[in-house]
């Protein structure tokens, strides 16, 4: 999955990967992509412990974890688990995705429009859960969820504050190595920034 849109600013400390045409394929299933959510998330899991979670067969997460393994998306977590009973983890690199590499590939078009649509169900999965949660009035009022309607702009200047907002959310991105706050808890920030087709009033 496409961790943050494309041009993001990122900490230095975290290589980057740009997905290709053959990675996209590998990535763009419901399934996989909801496995790959999963471990982005809450960190390494078994086939056993994702299957109970996503309501799957485990045979079937299996497959897909091999898959999302041969694409490089994923790999086996050395020395914790058994032959039977593997555990799995995100590979350590931050997926970059820029949807013109695509542009003129009619045998990724197809992936490419599950891998979008998907990844737009995932966010508003991930807002519709948390809208559904009790959370204290400290962090519910620490969140939002927000929209702005009324603003004009060209393609660059739309490109400069998506650049500028990234950046903003790289500068509070502690290093990898850092040690989280006691009371600090996972947040995620989510970003749709879009050109809107105007429609008629009559």
């Amino acid at each position: 999955m496409s961790d943050e849109p494309e041009g993001t600013p990122r900490p230095a400390a975290r290589p980057t990967r740009r997905i290709d045409a053959r990675s996209l394929r590998g990535l763009a299933h419901p399934l996989r992509m909801n496995i790959f959510e999963l471990l982005s998330l809450d960190g390494p899991a078994t086939a056993t412990g994702l299957a109970e979670r996503l309501g799957e067969n485990t045979g079937t997460v299996s497959w897909h974890l091999r898959h999302l393994a041969e694409h490089g998306f994923i790999e086996e977590e050395v020395g914790r688990g058994t032959k039977r009973e593997r555990w799995w983890k995100r590979v350590g690199v931050t997926n970059e995705l820029n949807t013109a590499d695509f542009r003129d590939d009619p045998d990724s078009s197809g992936a490419l429009s599950v891998y979008l649509h998907e990844l737009v169900q995932l966010y508003f999965s991930r807002v519709v859960k948390y809208v559904g949660e009790e959370w204290d009035d400290g962090w519910r009022s620490a969140g939002t969820i927000s929209d702005w309607r009324d603003l004009r702009m060209t393609p660059d200047q739309l490109a400069a504050l998506n650049a500028e907002l990234m950046a903003v959310v790289a500068r509070h991105t502690p290093a990898q190595d850092a040690e989280p706050a006691p009371d600090a808890r996972p947040v995620v920030v989510q970003l749709q920034s879009f050109p809107r087709k105007e429609r008629g009033t009559g």
